[in-house]
């Protein structure tokens, strides 16, 4: 028995000893101590006693093995999350009639003996005048690349000419206008693209190295939208590396005003070559501020929609609740006439809501409820004179103006919830080492962010988002009494805020600082109420003249 004994003794060691290398195996592939959780609980604000840190330690190597096996499935950029942003408070109810769009009569244009003389016309001239066959599509693509030739270098604002493709394009709206089958006042004119939407044939870079090869076969869906109303597309511009900033692997886009200073961003190519006549057109992205900083600095006019206006298919996926796609032009009417071309649903992306846009110039916008967001025009003393110069021009064109206070709730803490869905995107990118390609490796950019973003843990990801649904309740009972509000572009928690919560807001000039750089003034309007907040927007434009100036470097 004694006997017996020794050799179940002999064999339960060996089993253990067995079972204890393969332990240790695990732990030299997957090595998670007591010491690890320590360390990283004063990354996370939190602190645990070594008891419970030992209890954790299996379903952290667990967690591990079950990354590893995750990270062997190759997800796109195009690949969205299965869960859906929703912007649209508890209880809101929004117009379903659809009427036709009502635009503002064409000014009698002639056309110059110089036809570069167009290169700042608005979208509404350049259709009168192609619609009439004053000129034709192919001469003003041609006066248009023959710019962007001329000076998109020195602007760094070009990725791409689309030179065959434009001309073809030109050639078949010509042909369809001479054979009486006009599409509408998008038909031949000439416009760019930011280079993280998909054209096929093209190089869609991205801005940034790792993808600065990178061929998609595919139009995104706003490309496609825009060819279908006849526009034309004549080159693909510059972002900041994957849609930060103003720098990308070929430079740092410039501002049109001064070429010392960059266009910001990151839509900088296509603010840059509007305001610099290269187009007549642009798209742009914003997913926190990338329309409406680049339009504030190249003086130029944008329109970021409500999140959930305009599909993102073909489009680099930066923030999937966050990113919106909307129109930089050089008037308030222009973006209203790129927006009516590119809205609504594809059955592609599942985030856009079908409802009206029913754009008027002839609202009656004197009738609608306008706010002011009373503390931002107060702490914003740098552009003080400028901001209250435009509410007295509103009041004195008729508005009734509301002080408004925007939710108080802590909106920069949350903002991490874009740093973790962008770290998502690009996940590939930081776990292959190609982020050290990436231009910009300073601390505020986003190879650096895309890391520390790995340790924002899931659970404060959702209550970010949790936090998040009670500021757009909030914001909702602030919308509830006025249509549409004006606020300095930058002031106080507007811009951050706004883009969490989806809000559309039109940028514009409001004049220029004493360097000669250009100001802006945003109007922020109800969800899916662009057509409003577009008409307030034009009735101040309207009375004012900054949007008529242009850089004086190039004529």
């Amino acid at each position: 028995m004694r006997l017996q004994n020794n050799k179940l003794v002999l064999v339960i060691a060996g089993l253990l000893c067995s079972m204890l290398g393969a332990f240790s195996q695990a732990q030299e592939k997957n090595p998670v101590t007591r010491e690890m959780v320590a360390a990283t609980e004063n990354l996370i604000g939190l602190s645990f006693t070594d008891a419970k840190r030992d209890s954790m330690l299996g379903d952290l190597k667990e967690n591990l093995d079950n990354f590893q096996k995750l990270r062997s499935i190759t997800l796109a950029n195009s690949v969205p999350p299965a869960l859906a942003f929703n912007p649209i408070p508890v209880g809101m109810k929004f117009e379903a009639k659809r009427l036709l769009p009502v635009w503002s009569a064409p000014a009698k244009v002639t056309v110059p003996a110089n036809i570069e003389a167009l290169a700042f016309a608005t979208l509404g001239d350049l259709a009168a005048l192609i619609r009439t066959r004053k000129i034709t599509s192919t001469q003003l693509t041609k006066m248009y690349l023959d710019r962007l030739k001329k000076y998109g270098p020195k602007l760094e604002c070009v990725v791409t000419l689309t030179e065959e493709l434009a001309l073809k394009q030109a050639q078949r709206a010509d042909e369809e206008i001479a054979a009486g089958k006009y599409r509408g006042p998008l038909h031949g004119i000439p416009y760019g693209a930011k280079d993280l939407l998909a054209a096929k044939g093209y190089k869609t870079t991205w801005g940034s190295v790792p993808y600065k090869d990178q061929m998609i076969d595919a139009d995104a869906t706003v490309i496609q939208r825009l060819e279908a109303a006849g526009a034309v597309l004549v080159a693909k511009l510059t972002l900041g590396e994957l849609a930060w900033g103003d720098v990308w692997f070929g430079g740092k886009t410039r501002n049109p005003w001064n070429l010392e200073q960059g266009s910001s961003g990151s839509s900088a190519g296509s603010a840059s070559a509007t305001a610099a006549g290269l187009v007549a057109f642009a798209i742009g992205t914003e997913t926190w501020g990338s329309i409406v900083s680049p339009s504030t600095r190249c003086g130029v006019t944008g329109l970021r929609p409500t999140y959930g206006r305009v599909s993102r298919a073909g489009a680099m996926a930066l923030s999937w609740s966050m990113d919106k796609i909307g129109p930089i032009c050089r008037t308030v009417e222009d973006c209203a006439l790129v927006f009516h071309a590119i809205i609504g649903p594809d059955g592609l992306d599942q985030t856009v809501v079908d409802l009206p846009f029913n754009y008027n110039a002839q609202t009656t916008w004197r009738q609608l409820r306008i706010g002011y967001y009373q503390s931002a025009f107060t702490q914003d003393t740098t552009n003080k004179a400028y901001n209250d110069a435009v509410l007295a021009k509103l009041r004195e064109l008729g508005a009734q103006l509301t002080p408004i206070e925007l939710p108080d709730y802590p909106v920069n803490d949350i903002s991490f919830i874009l740093s973790a869905e962008a770290a998502a995107a690009f996940d590939e990118l930081t776990r292959s080492g190609r982020d050290d390609l990436m231009v910009r490796q300073i601390r505020n950019a986003w190879p650096n962010a895309f890391r520390a973003a790995r340790f924002i843990p899931a659970v404060e990801y959702i209550q970010a988002n949790r936090v998040r649904y009670l500021v757009i309740q909030a914001m909702e009972k602030v919308m509830a009494n006025i249509e549409v509000y004006v606020t300095p572009s930058f002031g106080g928690s507007n811009l951050l805020l706004t883009n969490l919560t989806g809000h559309p807001c039109v940028v514009l000039p409001n004049g220029f600082d004493k360097k000669g750089s250009p100001t802006s003034i945003s109007f922020v309007g109800q969800l899916f109420g662009e057509a409003n907040t577009l008409a307030v927007a034009k009735a101040y434009q309207d009375a004012t003249d900054f949007h008529k100036k242009h850089p004086p470097l190039f004529p």
